[in-house]
Order: structure tokens, then C-alpha cells, then sequence
């Protein structure tokens, strides 16, 4: 394979042996939470699911090019927008909270990083940020809050740690992680169409999820659900997906000694591309 660029390549900078490597189901990590490779993680934490940007990095130096634009629409604390600046690639980061933003812009600080743009706002309201129509955006890369899980009261590692009560993303009624699971697919099918109108073409969009454990009623395997609710938005193909092993996790007998109960230490990365 070989070690020089493609010149046929307009999807990324990598050589042929890179791509191999980056073509890899699952991607096992175990990155650390302090230090100076942490991306201060101390800042970041405040947050109840913030992404490693070594591993948003890898996704954003497959699907773009250097120099390239990313939209994250559920920006949080900003990995997305702290991997485009690692990779030098630009950013437009959205979210409800004006918490998570200032976190992001001392975290910029303390890394002696230049901050990309960051929208405090309602994604639901993509079209009105001039920050967003004004790019014409080559992936869509985001870890949207789902479906009410940080609301739930925690198991495991955090209620050993005396953690155990919900953490939502933000109160606010207008938080996608404060909805039920349907009206939660809905309402993320309708910000992905949004977002649509200023990807170009042949571009991606990529989006983290972890599946709820199952209930008499549905599955709650929240990565098909997902796939099947985009799939029907016109353009959005889906290409499969990745799924990352967080070896970080701590493994617990959950249902012990009475029913199959499973320790979920992975969540999977959604692939999809547009073709208007």
C-alpha cells in the first residue's frame, strides 16, 4: 500500500497505509483524565459525556481535509472543536449552554489554544446563526444528548462513587436529553435537516450514541433507531459505523445473581453521507 497520497484522494490527506488503519471497526482507547494529554479533562468532566478530542481528531482527519470546515451542533464542552484546532481544521461549535461554553473557552485558555466559533443557541434554530449559513461545512460531527439518559439516575461507577443521581445536560426544556426517546428521534431528525442545508455535497455527518439497556416494550437499541429515523431524510445515506471501546470503563455485576444485564463500555460512531 502505498506511503504517498493518492492525487484521486479528495476526502482527506491520508496515504494509503493511514486509510487502512483508519478503516478499523472499533477503535479501543483508554486516554487519560490528567496531565497535559488529558486536554484538561478536570474542566471538561463538568460536563456528564464529554468526547476525548484525540479520538474526535481521528474522525476529523479521515473525513475532511486539512483546512477543512466542521459543524457540530451539540458542541458541549467543545471536543470537536478542540480536534479541529489539533488538526488544523475550522469549527462552528452550538449548544444551549452558556456553562459549556465558557468551560470550552477555559479550557482554550489553559491549552494556549485559539478558540474556534462558538454559538450559544438552540440547534434547532441552525439557520438563524449567521456563523452557520455563512460556511459551507464539509462534515457534520456531533454527540447529541440522548434521548433523557443523563437523566436517569446512574448505576455502576458512579453510584459507587456516591454519583448516583441524574445529570442532565442542562434543565432546560428545550434540551434534546431532556426528551423522550420518540420525541427525542424527531427532534434530532429536524436538526440534522437543518444542518443539511450548509453541508456540501458528498459530505458526512457522523454522530456518537450508546444504545439504553431494553425493556418489555422496545429494545431501546438507540443506534438503529437513529439509523432508520436519518435514513428517511432525503440525501443522507448511511454508510455504517465504528464502535468505539472506552477501556476506561470499570466492569460491574449488574443483575447479579438474577438476570443478563449488560456492562455497556462501548458507544458506536454513525456514518452517514449526503447526496442531494
Amino acid at each position: 500500500m502505498s506511503g504517498e497520497v493518492d492525487p484521486r484522494n479528495r476526502l482527506n490527506d491520508l496515504t494509503g497505509r493511514e486509510w487502512v488503519y483508519a478503516l478499523r471497526s472499533v477503535i479501543s482507547t483508554s486516554y487519560p483524565t490528567s496531565g497535559p494529554e488529558s486536554y484538561a479533562h478536570d474542566l471538561r468532566r463538568a460536563h456528564p459525556s464529554p468526547k476525548p478530542p484525540q479520538l474526535l481528531a481521528e474522525l476529523v482527519r479521515f473525513f475532511t481535509r486539512r483546512g477543512g470546515h466542521v459543524l457540530d451542533p451539540f458542541a458541549g464542552v467543545g471536543g470537536t472543536l478542540l480536534a479541529c484546532t489539533l488538526e488544523a481544521r475550522t469549527a462552528v461549535g452550538v449548544d444551549l449552554s452558556p456553562a459549556y461554553a465558557a468551560i470550552y473557552t477555559a479550557v482554550c485558555e489553559r491549552l494556549a489554544l485559539a478558540p474556534q466559533t462558538y454559538v450559544v443557541g438552540d440547534a434547532r434554530e441552525l439557520a438563524s446563526f449567521p456563523a452557520v449559513v455563512a460556511q459551507s461545512f464539509d462534515l457534520i460531527l456531533t454527540d447529541p444528548p440522548y434521548a433523557a439518559m443523563q437523566a436517569r439516575a446512574k448505576t455502576g461507577e458512579r453510584k459507587k462513587r456516591g454519583q448516583g443521581g441524574a445529570t442532565p445536560f442542562t434543565t432546560s426544556p428545550a434540551d434534546l436529553g431532556n426528551l423522550g426517546y420518540w420525541a427525542f428521534l424527531a427532534e434530532l431528525r429536524r436538526v440534522i435537516e437543518l444542518a443539511l442545508s450548509c453541508l456540501r455535497p458528498q459530505g458526512h455527518v457522523i454522530l456518537f450514541t450508546k444504545d439504553l439497556q431494553p425493556t418489555a416494550t422496545h429494545h431501546n437499541m438507540l443506534h438503529a433507531d437513529i439509523t432508520a429515523t436519518l435514513r428517511e431524510v432525503a440525501g443522507l445515506e448511511f454508510r455504517g459505523y465504528r464502535i468505539w471501546h472506552d477501556q476506561s470503563r470499570n466492569l460491574y455485576p449488574f443483575g447479579y445473581p438474577f438476570a443478563f444485564v449488560a456492562n455497556q463500555q462501548h458507544q458506536f460512531i454513525l456514518i452517514f453521507r449526503y447526496q442531494p
